[in-house]
């Protein structure tokens, strides 16, 4: 059996595989928001062992969240949601 190598990267932010609605920012947005979890798990973990101060920490958290927001506003994730790849009205279901 072939053990095939794992970069440092790929174990330090692992990826996971998106099952959404394929659209470019989709796409993006799911890597954003995969990595604002990274690190947030990585701030809550400096902070619980010590190394990172409550207050440094929330900081981190707060920018991030305010990063994530702000790639959310540029790509219209969410902002209608009845409209189809070409700009269409759907019909919603019922």
């Amino acid at each position: 059996m072939e053990k095939k190598a794992v970069s440092k990267d790929d174990f330090l932010y692992p990826r996971g595989r998106y099952y959404g609605h394929v659209k470019p920012e989709n796409l993006v947005f799911n890597a954003n928001l995969q990595e604002f979890a990274q690190r947030v798990s990585y701030i809550c973990n400096l902070e619980t062992g010590g190394k990172l101060p409550p207050e440094e920490a929330y900081e981190q958290i707060k920018e991030l969240w305010k990063n994530l927001k702000r790639t959310k506003k540029q790509l219209k994730i969410g902002e209608n949601p009845f409209q189809d790849d070409q700009g269409n009205e759907e019909q919603p279901e019922g």
